[in-house]
């Protein structure tokens, strides 16, 4: 039992016990005896002042054996209850309540963030790419243990993550990370009946939210996009594809570790919409400058799918014309991705490639 719960229970008891002794000492003292007086001598006689009786038990053999009663079961839970108050002090536990208050106040004024379901194999490395591009993200997670673990790998990193401990697949717990308000998530449990309960739920309550969900069972897979995830991923799939590139292509392998596992390095393949109003539509990708502006590398673009155009052109000509829904996909420095965001005009950063399916 923590320090929290010790506390609650101690104030409960001791509610009852004083509730108790005034409603006893109100009845069994007679008509004379007034609600203070019943008060009054059950504060002294549970505090064991020593002050004189203001209730005469001396001529009431029945009052009398009450108040042995309260002094020897009421003196016990206030002795209880003021070491419950001392621990729940000691332990730190009101400083965490307010932390915990000013966190969640935190999470209230989030928009167009992530949410993370699960710190365990999967949610963690999630966790550290968003933490790393400088993603506003919610950490669900239903042990503080686990939270407390992967944050001790990186104090200084993770000091300021934003977390809630409770059940992913419970609708109040997807509401205090703000749901409605974020613009994907990451469903990242153990359990794959878990994952499609988060997504059934997560779904439901925003319809434009982008879902990933982890799928350890490849049938579950089909479900899961019915029931509302964008993707799936299987880490089984993942790691035998991984597996095969470090075989069959080492050193491209080794290019795309350098931006997921250098820690001394941000650079990624990441994407610029170009949304409507955006200063860069109706131009073409030469008059941008990716290169000489951002320092940035057009990988491919992202197309409407029209006839003479591929869904995706891949090294894309200068002569191509930037159009509204159109994407640009791009490797450079985080910081210049962001840069380049804002001069198109972007209001939220987009969301970063994950590279896992190499």
């Amino acid at each position: 039992m923590n320090a929290l719960r010790r506390f609650t229970t101690a104030l409960a008891l001791l509610t009852i016990v004083i509730v108790g002794a005034v409603l006893g000492y109100k009845v069994l003292g007679g008509n004379h005896v007034t609600y203070l007086q019943a008060i009054y001598m059950a504060i002294i006689t549970l505090a064991g002042v020593g002050y004189g009786e203001i209730v005469d038990t001396s001529q009431n053999p029945a009052l009398r054996v009450f108040n042995i009663f309260i002094v020897l079961f009421g003196v016990a839970i206030t002795v209880y209850a003021l070491s419950a108050v001392t621990a729940f002090l000691v332990e730190g536990s009101i400083t965490d309540l307010f932390w915990r208050r000013k966190m969640q106040k935190k999470i209230s004024e989030l928009r167009r963030h992530y949410i993370v379901c699960g710190l365990g194999d999967t949610g963690r490395y999630a966790v550290q790419e968003l933490q790393k591009t400088h993603t506003p993200y919610v950490v669900l997670e239903m042990s503080e243990e686990a939270v407390k673990r992967f944050k001790d790998h990186d104090p200084k990193q993770y000091e300021e993550m934003l977390y809630i401990v409770g059940d992913a697949t419970d609708e109040s717990v997807l509401d205090q990370a703000g749901i409605d308000h974020a613009v994907g998530m990451i469903s990242g449990v153990h359990s794959d009946k878990d994952n499609l309960v988060i997504t059934v739920m997560a779904r439901q309550k925003n319809t434009k939210i982008r879902i990933i969900a982890r799928c350890t069972d490849v049938k579950f897979s089909e479900r899961m996009v019915r029931a509302g995830a964008n993707s799936t991923v299987s880490p089984n799939q993942i790691g035998g594809l991984r597996m095969a590139s470090e075989l069959l292509r080492p050193h491209v392998v080794g290019f795309l570790d350098l931006m997921l596992k250098e820690k001394s390095s941000t650079l990624r393949i990441e994407e610029v919409d170009i949304t409507e109003g955006s200063p860069w539509a109706g131009h073409q990708l030469a008059k941008i400058n990716l290169r000489g502006q951002y320092n940035l590398l057009a990988l491919a673009v992202k197309t409407h799918g029209e006839a003479h155009m591929p869904r995706f052109w891949v090294n894309p000509p200068d002569e191509i014309q930037l159009n509204v829904g159109m994407v640009v996909i791009v490797m450079g420095n985080v910081a210049d991705v962001h840069r380049a965001r804002h001069d198109a005009g972007l209001k939220v950063a987009a969301s970063t490639i994950a590279l896992g399916k190499i």
